[in-house]
């Protein structure tokens, strides 16, 4: 299927009704389609494409590569000129328009770009970012474009970590698999044997130690001097994906038996970073020897949860004139059963998985892939057999190679480039860090924590007023204590109603606001507990860290991943020309605008 080129059609269908300036104002409607000829077609001197040679930057830095412009003469073989389809003022003009566009929108039963976001499956943007001048989309496998129930997938996982455990020595007898021990975003302390929640800043806010919550005295005395730092690879492992879950809850879990003291001495003197290593090393044996995804092969409707949109969403994207690239770390053969199962019964015209993708590459052995050169093979059998490659083509199925080498295939570089994955580091962060790709994080959570969220606004509500409350009774419990203080040196305090307070008064009124501040903190404090208990009870929300706070997921996301969403699918709600509009980020000193909104209608000229 040719892509490259873009044909104009005008639209033979009636359109929807609208008033007759509307009609006036405009040249017929035209609708994309694809075509493989570079000549002009129907309709093709309306509009002319950016091409990387001509585009500019716009008001925001986004790349106008792939923007439509109006060919004016086009429009007078119409009778229209480019200024006088304008009539009035343009902030006037655009109101109507966008009144006009979003009823016409409800009418077809497209949610806006805006209402979309306001969606569990909605694409959230954290730096701003031009589809159209995007030419190719790369995407990862597994989480990505494959989804796992993960209770089988990472159960099936965990039982296979759990049977080699048990060859190497470890008593495993009585553990089960218990997925919701973690959640993504979390990070081991290996030195300690304890799994961590931190905030954005790398403050511990939540730990378990082995399968045990810690106080928040106790965290505080074990963390209250130390960050959180993922550069010190030795202490911290950052539970990036879903893939990570079943080695974490293995480890949590052996770090009881530790503890217990019924680990055999034969196994050696075990600390809690050897037992990581052992864990490490169960669950790698179950990956290399294959029986885990051999099981999962011959019964892949028992693991995978099929999404019939997203291959639409990828079709929409080639016929929009993407190059579509495929770049896994699984094998050719798990590659290929995974799509054909996913991918192959919901396109149409007997299309083919393959048929979407410009190049695939498996086996890329990802973070590297994007860091250095690998060789590259050409599989040219079913079977999988490979081949020395030296230069790709399109529509080729490639093993190993290097993201710099699609690059250099593809003539398209850097920030042309969006990538798709669910892996924060190996995905995300490399990709961004060594090419200045633009990249999308896939995590499938956000639905579940978002519809959390909605849920949690009546007791989250209620927790910020009793805190407001008691900021205001603390305030004045403030300023009689300094008084008292004052009074005690001789000095008036700072009003003189706390002044010509007798000491009786002063001293019975800061007994009464102590004690409301007590009751306050007793009923705050289980609130706060419970916060985010609708997403987990253990750790509360995937992206916050207490009530105000972004988690150290979260800040990982605002830092590399420009969009952001539940699942590839999502683009449906969206079109390949999108353009994501990152929202203002709300400082501290933010409150200045309700100052400005307070004191501008009391002001006078």
């Amino acid at each position: 299927m040719a892509t490259t080129n873009l044909q104009f059609l005008q639209n033979p269908f009636p359109r929807p009704t609208f008033s007759s300036k509307y009609l006036v104002m405009r040249a017929p409607k035209m609708v994309f389609k694809c075509g493989c000829s570079s000549s002009s077609s129907v309709g093709g001197d309306a509009f002319s494409l950016t091409s990387s040679s001509k585009c500019d930057v716009d008001y925001l830095g986004e790349s106008t590569k792939g923007d439509l412009n109006i060919n004016l003469k086009h429009l007078e073989n119409f009778g229209l000129d480019g200024q006088a389809t304008l009539e009035g003022p343009i902030q006037q003009v655009a109101r109507l328009e966008a009144e006009e566009a979003g009823s016409l929108l409800r009418d077809l039963g497209i949610p806006s770009p805006s209402a979309a976001r306001l969606s569990p499956r909605g694409i959230f943007c954290t730096r701003t970012l031009n589809l159209r001048s995007i030419s190719a989309i790369g995407y990862d496998m597994d989480y990505t474009l494959i989804h796992y129930n993960v209770m089988a997938w990472e159960g099936r996982a965990y039982d296979y970590c759990m049977e080699n455990l048990k060859s190497m020595g470890f008593p495993v007898e009585g553990l089960a698999f218990d997925p919701d021990l973690v959640i993504r975003g979390l990070v081991i302390d290996k030195e300690k044997g304890n799994l961590v929640k931190a905030d954005r800043f790398g403050y511990v806010k939540r730990a378990m130690h082995g399968t045990k919550m810690l106080s928040t005295r106790a965290v505080s005395e074990m963390y209250g001097r130390e960050l959180v730092d993922l550069r010190k690879e030795s202490q911290w492992e950052f539970l990036n994906t879903l893939f990570s879950v079943s080695e974490a809850v293995a480890y949590m879990q052996m770090v009881d038996r530790l503890d217990d003291g019924v680990i055999p001495a034969d196994l050696g003197p075990l600390d809690y970073k050897g037992l990581y290593k052992a864990v490490g090393k169960a669950l790698f044996r179950a990956h290399v020897e294959g029986q885990l995804k051999s099981e999962i092969m011959s019964k892949p409707e028992l693991f995978v949860e099929p999404d019939p949109e997203l291959p639409l969403a990828l079709l929409d994207q080639k016929e929009a004139g993407k190059k579509l690239l495929l770049i896994t770390n699984s094998d050719y053969h798990y590659t290929d059963k995974m799509m054909q199962h996913s991918f192959n019964r919901f396109l149409p015209n007997d299309m083919g998985w393959r048929d979407l993708f410009d190049m695939v590459i498996v086996s890329a052995r990802k973070p590297e892939f994007f860091q250095m050169s690998h060789p590259l093979y050409e599989v040219v059998t079913g079977e999988g057999l490979m081949r020395p490659c030296f230069k790709t083509r399109t529509g080729g199925l490639y093993s190993g190679g290097s993201a710099q080498m699609v690059e250099n295939s593809l003539n398209i570089h850097g920030d042309e480039i969006l990538y798709v994955g669910d892996h924060i580091y190996t995905d995300v962060s490399q990709s961004k860090v060594h090419l200045r790709w633009r990249t999308a994080l896939i995590c499938r959570e956000l639905e579940e924590e978002y519809r959390a969220l909605i849920h949690s606004r009546g007791p989250r509500a209620t927790v910020v007023e009793l805190i407001n409350q008691k900021e205001v009774v603390g305030d004045l419990f403030n300023q009689l204590r300094l008084a008292l203080q004052r009074r005690t040196e001789g000095r008036p305090a700072q009003t003189l109603a706390a002044t010509n307070m007798d000491d009786r008064e002063l001293t019975e009124s800061m007994q009464k606001l102590l004690i409301v501040m007590q009751r306050l903190d007793e009923k705050i404090a289980p609130l706060l507990e419970a916060d985010g208990e609708l997403f987990n009870k253990r750790w509360g929300f995937l992206s916050r860290a207490g009530l105000w706070d972004k988690s150290h997921l979260m800040r990982q996301i605002e830092k590399y991943a420009d969009i952001y969403t539940s699942r590839v699918s999502n683009f449906l709600n969206y079109t390949p020309f999108m353009y994501f509009r990152s929202q203002e980020q709300t400082l501290a000193h933010d409150t200045y605008s309700h100052y400005c909104s307070e004191h501008n209608g009391s002001s006078t000229n």
